[in-house]
């Protein structure tokens, strides 16, 4: 284990699930409230992350740089919970994104007119509240190439350093075309479920849980995270790629030579939807010597 690992914040990959998380209590939203204080207890500078939501078209990426965002619409969550929450978008370092991304021959541009969605602000309101720090959201491609977006996490790695938290939002298990939506529309109940998930689906759940918390950082996590995607469970367990490439992005933040030994853990879990696994993974940890409080 080299000594930079003991320098750079950690990196997460969180599965963001329906809006109804954010409202309901779970071990998943008091797990995101832990990661949140965690980070502000270490002095956090900003956050970057990587919702599912937001796919440019072409062989490039997009920034968001809208120094006033709004929130897209929360449905089934009482709006006490985020209707007047404000976000804290972070322009100087969408800028410096962009410059870092173009210089690892990646195209990327700037989108000033971008609305927060549902991938990204509920996870930062549970794990800030009005305490949110500066944050840049990243767009994916729409090609879903997870060389791609592992490439895109190598480019921000060294940010880490410098005290951003790096998170990509998507989902372990996400099939939307297999989710049975009865009890949240009928009773508004997220994790009820009659019978088990798919077979197929828990295969690939703990494949992926195998693959990250077996590896922990280092290339081995990005040779297994894009291996993934041809897993012969992978189309059953995701209907389509794009909440699963933002583990990718993880993976290059994660990725180097530098980064092996680093810790993953799974630190919460829950279905919903009887055919969502929504993982909660952490790789490395907070440098003790960052901790500025103990409250």
């Amino acid at each position: 284990m080299r000594k930079e690992q003991y320098d750079l914040a950690p990196v997460h990959f969180l599965s963001h699930g329906t809006t109804m998380l954010l409202g309901e209590d779970s071990r998943i939203r008091d797990f995101w409230t832990k990661l949140g204080r965690d980070a502000l207890r270490h002095d956090v500078r900003g956050v970057i992350i990587m919702g599912a939501h937001w796919n440019a078209e072409g062989r490039k990426v997009k920034v968001a740089m809208n120094p006033s965002p709004t929130l897209m619409p929360l449905a089934n969550t009482d709006a006490k919970h985020w209707a007047n929450w404000k976000p804290n978008p972070d322009l100087e370092t969408g800028r410096q994104v962009i410059k870092m991304l173009k210089m690892a021959n990646i195209e990327a541009e700037e989108d000033s007119q971008f609305e927060w969605m549902i991938d990204t602000f509920p996870i930062l309101i549970a794990m800030f509240g009005d305490q949110c720090p500066p944050t840049t959201i990243i767009s994916q491609n729409s090609y879903f190439d997870p060389y791609f977006h592992i490439q895109i996490g190598t480019a921000l790695r060294t940010l880490r350093g410098k005290r951003y938290l790096l998170i990509g939002s998507g989902g372990g298990t996400h099939n939307l075309y297999r989710a049975e939506w009865k009890f949240m529309l009928k009773y508004k109940d997220n994790f009820a479920m009659e019978k088990p998930p798919d077979k197929d689906s828990i295969e690939f759940r703990q494949s992926l849980e195998d693959v990250i918390c077996k590896n922990g950082g280092g290339p081995e996590l990005r040779r297994g995270l894009a291996r993934l995607m041809k897993n012969p469970y992978f189309r059953e367990a995701h209907g389509t790629d794009e909440h699963y490439v933002s583990a990718c992005f993880v993976a290059g933040a994660v990725g180097d030579e530098e980064d092996r030994g680093a810790n993953a853990k799974l630190g919460a879990e829950a279905w919903e939807l009887r055919t969502q696994c929504e993982s909660q993974f952490t790789i490395g940890e907070w440098p003790k010597a960052w901790k500025k409080f103990t409250t």
